[in-house]
């Protein structure tokens, strides 16, 4: 999903559901990349919607390699309501490209403060 704020520029969402193990672990890892990338040539706030995700074990370290380029060009994905077994090990992993947010409005709301995001040439990183 792609919307336009006013005064905040291009949001891209990318809502992940069910569960994400070590079977589609990988699948998850390419989205995950594919959606970075997308957001980074748009210049579009990436935002991961993790509300109905009902397990993510490998879910921190994947998290942490995607976001790696994004925490060193000083950017961030938006993480949208894990829930309590996800948002622990998310947290507790203490990943500077990741925010996480309880509710899709305290995410818009923080994005908002941080005011519109440039197009980086060759995606997020």
């Amino acid at each position: 999903m792609h919307e336009h704020r006013a005064g905040l520029g291009g949001i891209s969402v990318l809502t992940a559901r069910g569960t994400v193990d070590a079977s589609n672990a990988g699948r998850f890892a390419e989205a995950l990349a594919e959606h970075l990338a997308d957001a980074g040539r748009t210049g579009d706030h990436p935002l991961l919607d993790l509300t109905e995700v009902y397990l993510a074990c490998p879910a921190a370290d994947l998290l942490g390699r995607a976001t790696g380029d994004l925490a060193r060009s000083g950017r961030a994905l938006t993480v949208v309501q894990p829930r309590p077994h996800v948002r622990e090990p998310l947290t507790a992993a203490g990943l500077p490209g990741l925010r996480v947010h309880a509710s899709l409005d305290s995410a818009l709301r923080a994005l908002a403060d941080r005011g519109p995001t440039r197009a980086h040439p060759g995606g997020p990183g």
